[in-house]
């Protein structure tokens, strides 16, 4: 063979060389890979999560749909009066109504955790390191009837029906969040529970049988409960 036709050698450490640097993935290279990673994982993972949101709120307020309607339809059977005080009923009777109106959900013996018609998903509790449902004291339910029977606080327990002003405007039920408010589905203070602050959103429910998720008026100083919002909120309490 010729010398001057021969193909030039490569030298060995030279050769090696060259492929190391054809198939290095530089640090460059790995940020540029893990942030495509983490864009494709966020593109499934944020519109997952909110269905899942989207799905929680959706049962809470079919939930306490059918909660105001068992209160509706005590009413119906009891001379179209609401809940009221019962003499030698144990708790609150914002709590304790359940045990009045649980039978027209179908649910017999005593409160559980079994009645998940009454529980809120996304219920986180208070005061407790639980739930509400998930609490004896609190019957067992995430929802409250507008019967807080305190000094001061508006409220319609043991009313008639047809003496409530503004039934479409007037709560009969509602999470226990429009209490403080706070709120459960669209928190501005996370997992936290406090403070309360104004215009948290809750799920409710009116005398009308309506449901509706909404903003729930704080002064800054007393829970939502002691009074009626001021003028361009969707509800009240009191129901004169």
């Amino acid at each position: 063979m010729n010398p001057q036709n021969a193909i030039p050698s490569v030298e060995p450490h030279v050769a090696a060389a060259s492929a190391r640097h054809r198939c290095a993935f530089t640090s460059h290279d790995l940020a540029a890979a893990l942030a495509a990673a983490s864009v494709l994982a966020a593109a499934v993972i944020i519109p997952v999560t909110q269905s899942r949101r989207a799905a929680r709120l959706a049962l809470c307020i079919s939930n306490l749909g059918q909660v105001d309607r068992a209160v509706l339809q005590f009413s119906d059977d009891h001379s179209k009066n609401l809940p009221g005080i019962v003499p030698d009923q144990a708790g609150e009777l914002q709590w304790s109504y359940k045990e009045q109106v649980k039978g027209y959900l179908g649910l017999k013996g005593p409160s559980s955790t079994n009645d998940h018609v009454f529980a809120c998903p996304d219920d986180r509790g208070y005061s407790d390191p639980r739930p509400f449902h998930q609490g004896e004291r609190f019957s067992y339910g995430s929802y409250n009837f507008n019967g807080v029977v305190v000094a001061g606080a508006p409220n319609i327990a043991g009313w008639a029906v047809s003496a409530i002003r503004e039934p479409k405007r007037t709560l009969l039920t509602m999470e226990w969040t429009a209490h403080g408010p706070l709120s459960w589905h669209r928190s501005r203070t996370g997992d936290q529970n406090s403070p309360f602050y104004r215009d948290a959103e809750s799920v409710v429910a009116f005398v009308d049988g309506h449901v509706d998720f909404i903003k729930i008026y704080h002064d800054g100083h007393n829970p939502a409960y002691m009074r009626d919002p001021i003028a361009g909120y969707a509800y009240r309490y009191s129901g004169n």
